[in-house]
């Protein structure tokens, strides 16, 4: 089955969008930081926590998480951060 999307794993990280973990307050080291990358491609990369086996079975009905997908969560004030950088569509 084609999928509509699809992730190129050749792609690169452009820029980060919004603030650091640090800067949020959200990390006090280098080892778990959330944080929002713009891909070359325009694709976007959230790194995250993993909570796909923790809040799998809560999805809203039209929510699916393929095999080959994570449910992943950022702060908040991770996203509000990076709204400046992220254009209108």
């Amino acid at each position: 089955m084609d999928r509509a999307w699809e992730a190129d794993p050749r792609t690169t990280f452009k820029r980060r969008l919004g603030k650091t973990a640090a800067e949020l307050g959200n990390s006090r080291t280098t080892n778990d930081c959330p944080d929002i990358w713009e891909l070359d491609n325009g694709d976007i990369a959230i790194v995250g926590r993993d909570l796909t086996a923790a809040l799998g079975d809560r999805l809203p009905p039209d929510v699916r998480v393929g095999s080959d997908e994570r449910l992943v969560v950022i702060p908040g004030n991770m996203l509000r951060a990076a709204k400046n950088d992220i254009p209108d569509a």
